[in-house]
């Protein structure tokens, strides 16, 4: 039932198709692939190959069994020739269309909208989410006030797994410190007890309980006559400051936002307390 997208738009006869709705409904939700519910299949303009859409293109075209030098990725926007019913027989190719990004989808509980700003479709309800110039991407209306913007915040690989993030298909969260990650990779860092961004090391939750136990941890432990003088300077991961604090075996704790996620810059070797947190956490 699946035809292949390669029409040219026209209006002759599609009227009297888009009124038959046993035509406009035939085969709905039957057809597509893992990625999309569709009822066409896509013709690639680089490689002239016909796939059920540009995410099957894209892993067939880049695995690990292909020859790396002919590996690529689809022009998307290249793809010519669709339209959302078929000339021939009226058959609708999928519920939701976009002719900007050529998109069909069957789909439309996912409340599919095109940004024109990012310039795809995105899912979701638009009335749920803003564009965020700077940042350059469509974020959730609940932080349209309180998000750190970074420009071009998504227009750049997950760093955890390298995945391109602006156009993911996995969920996607904004750190308090405005730089962007996979959802589930947020997961996996928190299975590892990693709380910091990795990109700019600040905290990616509150970590207030957590400074707590520290507080208790490192007041419980007495340094050594040797080093009850001993000086370090520390930077703050979270806010910057620097700060010159008593060395302490366990962790150094930041004398503007009290927080521990701090690093040493001066004054003897670094020290990390990442496997007492986790051994708190656990």
């Amino acid at each position: 039932m699946a035809c292949e997208s390669k029409h040219q738009s026209s209006s002759c006869g599609l009227e009297s198709f888009v009124k038959d709705e046993s035509l406009v409904e035939l085969g709905s939700g039957k057809f597509g692939c893992a990625h999309y519910r569709r009822r066409c299949k896509i013709r690639a303009p680089c490689c002239d190959e016909i796939f059920d859409c540009r995410h099957c293109h894209n892993e067939a075209k880049n695995a690990l069994d292909v020859n790396p030098l002919l590996r690529h990725e689809i022009p998307r926007h290249d793809v010519e020739k669709v339209q959302q019913y078929c000339i021939s027989c009226g058959v609708c190719m999928g519920k939701y269309f976009c002719p900007k990004c050529k998109f069909f989808d069957d789909e439309v509980s996912k409340n599919q909208f095109h940004c024109d700003e990012c310039g795809i479709c995105r899912t979701g309800g638009e009335e749920k989410f803003f564009h965020c110039r700077k940042c350059g991407c469509c974020y959730s209306n609940s932080i349209k006030d309180a998000h750190h913007c970074v420009e071009r915040a998504m227009h750049h690989n997950c760093s955890v797994c390298f995945e391109f993030l602006f156009e993911s298909m996995k969920d996607i969260t904004v750190l308090p410190c405005g730089h962007t990650i996979h959802l589930e990779c947020v997961k996996e860092m928190e299975q590892h007890f990693r709380y910091s961004c990795p990109i700019c090391s600040k905290s990616i939750c509150d970590m207030s309980s957590l400074w707590e136990k520290l507080d208790r941890e490192v007041a419980s432990t007495p340094m050594p006559e040797t080093y009850k003088n001993k000086m370090v300077r520390i930077l703050c991961n979270d806010c910057g400051e620097v700060s010159d604090v008593h060395f302490h075996i366990i962790a150094h704790k930041c004398l503007g936002c009290k927080s521990y996620n701090t690093r040493q810059i001066r004054g003897g070797s670094a020290s990390t307390c990442t496997s007492r947190i986790a051994g708190m956490v656990n």
